[in-house]
């Protein structure tokens, strides 16, 4: 939300006009160093003082909430309220490198896997990575497996042996999609170099020699 976004009206939430609002001369502090709300006494509307970052204010955390408190003078009264702050879907996924690198050997048997490193999301729940996907291709296949707080790992699965006389590299594009309305997405480039492996006896361009 941007500053001077509108929170909610308090003279409304707790039954009390405005001008009983100014006539007690009520004022809103928030709990922790930074003062994120500011009142109208006049009106009651609550508005923020700053842009409020929810990524900033509560990494990786499904809930997220502001307190403050609202002092009254006359009478002395404190009042102690909350603001839940919502994630939107503000941050793409982010793979911790543009490309990865994998050697591996044309001995590799099939259904051999290699761990490939997840993405990062800012955002939370729905809004954070919810699936991976590989560009099609005659070799790998990917498995995402789903661990403890919902962190997807990534591992690449040979489907077919590779054959370094036949192809000595194999390029792959890596694709992280988040559940937002759209969508967002990141890619890392995948390079699979084939490592020789002796596999093929030496032969003579002739069987007899003069």
């Amino acid at each position: 939300m941007a500053r001077e976004s509108l929170v909610g009206n308090v003279a409304q939430d707790l039954g009390l006009s405005p001008s009983q609002l100014a006539a007690r001369k009520a004022r809103v502090v928030s709990e922790g160093s930074e003062q994120h709300f500011r009142l109208d006494p006049h009106s009651g509307v609550l508005t923020l003082t700053e842009t409020l970052d929810r990524e900033r204010i509560c990494p990786h955390s499904e809930s997220c909430a502001l307190l403050f408190q609202l002092f009254f003078e006359n009478p002395v009264q404190l009042i102690r309220g909350e603001v839940e702050v919502r994630d939107v879907n503000d941050h793409s996924p982010v793979f911790p490198q543009k490309e990865v690198v994998l050697e591996i050997s044309e001995t590799a048997s099939a259904g051999s896997r290699f761990h490939l490193e997840a993405a990062q999301d800012e955002d939370v729940g729905i809004n954070g990575i919810q699936n991976y996907s590989l560009s099609p291709n005659s070799h790998f296949s990917l498995d995402v497996e789903t661990g403890k707080g919902g962190a997807k790992y990534v591992k690449l699965v040979l489907q077919r042996p590779l054959d370094r006389e036949e192809q000595r590299e194999v390029h792959l594009v890596l694709t992280a999609t988040d559940g937002g309305s759209p969508p967002r997405s990141g890619t890392a480039q995948v390079r699979v170099v084939v490592l020789d492996a002796n596999d093929n006896v030496p032969v003579f361009s002739r069987e007899v020699y003069e």
